[in-house]
């Protein structure tokens, strides 16, 4: 018995963290290129998000609010499952 509500607790934790979305801590470079990358994006939290996973798996971040993404080409070649580009 107290096998299965330990059994019933681990699969109930699981489930409940997989709902939950991981909290990302980047490193302060990335932390700053991308709030100036994204100081005038319309919804920054969704820019702020992409541009860290960007910026950590490219370890770049293109200069500017808007383009510039010649001066980094992983971080320009990133697409998402669409095919668009998955970076800001």
């Amino acid at each position: 018995m107290k096998l299965f509500f330990a059994t019933l607790l681990l699969c109930s934790l699981l489930l409940c963290s997989s709902f939950l979305e991981p909290v990302m801590a980047y490193s302060e470079f990335c932390t700053k290129k991308c709030s100036d990358r994204c100081s005038k994006a319309g919804v920054q939290d969704r820019c702020m998000k992409y541009c860290g996973i960007c910026c950590e798996e490219c370890k770049c971040v293109p200069s500017g609010t808007y383009g510039n993404k010649h001066e980094c080409p992983c971080y320009r070649d990133k697409k998402n499952a669409k095919g668009k580009p998955k970076c800001p």
